[in-house]
């Protein structure tokens, strides 16, 4: 007697972040053209000095708005703009300029930390790698993204919230994670736009296409978008 075949498992093609993509190739390059075209020379609404207080300013921003953040910094950054400067000053006094922002307990103890290890691990000098700057206190893989792209000109995407939901939205990156938008905006952006398309995703969803009330209609890229939840017609 013949044992009975076992019905073959169907093979199945692992999905790529690319494959996601919900947007052809030539939509893609029209949206950031227009993107550009909206905002040529973009930049970091953080304000900072040099690569250091970047990282810091990054650092403190978390769950808190870059124009809090700013307050907070300027009068910190006008007397500590080094690591030996801020080690210096002490977590007490850190403390007290930043006891506006969310977390400030935290975030002084983390400035205090990363400032100590820039110089004793990296001569005072902000690490240019994505894997040393993850090593820093309070420093991730948005943070890192974000002090290579605007410190030291790589292409990197930061995936914040607002990138993640207009990757989204949009079917520009859809993913279900920062890291799985990242990969997918990293394989479909033209290499033209690679450099500012961080920064051109962050004021668009800040400014624009908003969570709770998208502004569809003031949208320069609305008609090329695929979220359903448009409140003006493509």
């Amino acid at each position: 007697m013949t044992r009975p075949k076992k019905p073959r498992r169907r093979q199945t093609r692992k999905t790529t972040p690319h494959d996601a993509c919900r947007l052809s190739p030539e939509t893609i390059a029209e949206i950031f053209r227009r993107l550009q075209e909206g905002n040529p020379d973009p930049t970091s609404e953080l304000e900072y000095i040099n690569p250091f207080t970047l990282v810091v300013a990054v650092v403190l921003s978390a769950q808190a708005t870059d124009v809090g953040v700013n307050k907070a910094t300027k009068e910190l950054f006008a007397i500590a703009d080094t690591p030996e400067k801020m080690l210096a000053l002490g977590e007490d006094t850190v403390r007290e300029h930043i006891r506006t922002i969310g977390l400030y307990r935290n975030k002084a103890k983390n400035v205090i930390a990363l400032s100590r290890m820039l110089i004793e691990e990296y001569g005072g000098e902000v690490p240019r790698t994505r894997e040393a700057l993850e090593t820093l206190p309070g420093v991730g893989r948005k943070t890192a993204n974000v002090v290579l792209n605007v410190a030291f000109g790589e292409p990197t995407m930061a995936v914040d919230t607002h990138i993640f939901r207009v990757s989204n939205r949009t079917g520009l990156a859809p993913g279900k994670n920062p890291l799985e938008v990242e990969l997918g905006l990293e394989a479909v952006i033209p290499d033209p736009y690679r450099l500012h398309a961080h920064h051109w995703l962050i004021l668009h969803g800040r400014y624009v296409c908003k969570a709770r009330k998208p502004m569809c209609e003031a949208c320069a890229i609305s008609d090329l978008c695929t979220f359903e939840g448009k409140s003006v017609a493509a």
